[in-house]
């Protein structure tokens, strides 16, 4: 199985779901004033949804051809492309971008499309990176080891005279997940922002 297939089928499962925004997007977004917002790994759009409705122009992108066609259907003014971020990103320059829970059991190179997303940050905007910091019992990935938001800024290695860390921290949450079964999880959560502006 390869990756577009995996997360077609995680989707297809989940094709019935009411999408949610994550609220560390919201928590982090809220108070912006809305531009341009990018969405990687969009999923089932939940993110996508809250900021489009918040003001935001967005353009959604993920590897799952069924989460982008689930999205495209909900009518709402989004651009929502099929991108596989291995190899391609999409063009545009904008204020937010978010990679939420930007995680893969297939072969990515996380910090050159990491790295790639800052560039299309405009002045004075913002990266959101969004990390699983521990395991929900539900989760796929049970072994994982979690890099901390530090550890993920000095992996980018972003020029420190473009870029200062608006936030850096672990932050807990309750999860619910697929069966409705619920957790304490961490988040590790980074926001970096571009000079200018």
């Amino acid at each position: 199985m390869n990756a577009t297939e995996f997360w077609d089928g995680h989707y297809e499962r989940r094709s019935t779901d009411t999408p949610k925004v994550n609220a560390r997007l919201a928590e982090i977004a809220g108070p912006l004033a809305p531009g341009a917002a990018l969405d990687l790994g969009c999923g089932g759009g939940g993110d996508a949804l809250w900021l489009a409705a918040h003001g935001w122009q967005v353009t959604a992108v993920d590897i799952s051809g069924a989460a982008v066609r689930s999205l495209r259907e909900r009518g709402e003014p989004i651009e929502a492309l099929r991108v596989d971020l291995a190899g391609d990103f999409p063009d545009g320059a904008f204020d937010l971008v978010s990679a939420l829970y930007f995680h893969t059991p297939f072969d990515l190179d996380r910090a050159r499309v990491l790295r790639t997303a800052a560039s299309s940050v405009k002045p004075g905007g913002r990266l959101v990176i969004v990390d699983h910091g521990s395991a929900a019992p539900w989760s796929w990935d049970q072994d994982a080891e979690y890099a901390t938001p530090l550890e993920v800024a000095a992996e980018l290695a972003l020029d420190p005279a473009d870029w200062s860390i608006d936030r850096a921290d672990a932050a807990e949450r309750q999860a619910t997940g697929p069966s409705g079964r619920t957790a304490t999880v961490v988040d590790h959560v980074l926001v970096l922002r571009r000079a200018g502006r």
